[in-house]
Order: C-alpha cells, then sequence, then structure tokens
C-alpha cells in the first residue's frame, strides 16, 4: 500500500495539492501605497503571488499558507495579514 498523501511524485506536480485550506491567515493587499518594488512577489517562498499591473498584486490563496512573510517585508505595510473565517 503507497502512502502519497500529498508527496511531490514528479517536476511540475505541486499544483495538484492545495495547500491554503489550512492557513491561519491570509494576506490582503490594500493596493493604496505600493511602489511595484516586486518585494512581495519575490520574497514569497511558495511563489503563490503574482503581478497584476504596475501597482497592483494579488496572491492565489489555494496555495498561500499564510506566512505572512510578504506583509512583513513590504516597505510600505501595503498588505495586512487577516485571520482566516473557519
Amino acid at each position: 500500500m503507497s502512502l502519497n498523501h500529498g508527496a511531490i511524485l514528479k517536476p511540475g506536480s505541486s499544483r495538484n495539492n492545495k495547500t491554503g485550506n489550512w492557513r491561519n491567515a491570509r494576506p490582503v493587499y490594500k493596493h493604496d501605497k505600493c511602489t511595484g518594488c516586486t518585494m512581495c512577489e519575490r520574497i514569497c517562498p511558495e511563489g503563490v503571488i503574482f503581478q497584476e499591473d504596475k501597482k497592483k498584486f494579488n496572491v492565489d490563496l489555494d496555495y498561500c499558507k499564510g506566512c505572512g512573510i510578504c506583509a512583513e517585508e513590504c516597505p510600505v505595510k501595503d498588505i495586512d495579514m487577516v485571520p482566516e473565517e473557519k
């Protein structure tokens, strides 16, 4: 019997394992002070932050683990970590 629950078996297959359902907090972009520095996108350990416009970023909440690094490192504090509603 194979126990590969959540295991990454081949390259590029991690997108098959949504991880956001156990997150305690999620990043919410205010979109009012962003300078377009891309720090949040570059610092995200999961690579789930994407640029929509020059000064507008968002996050794929299906895969965001809620670590808060993006909010902590944002130089203009344009990201709030909001508790998840369960």
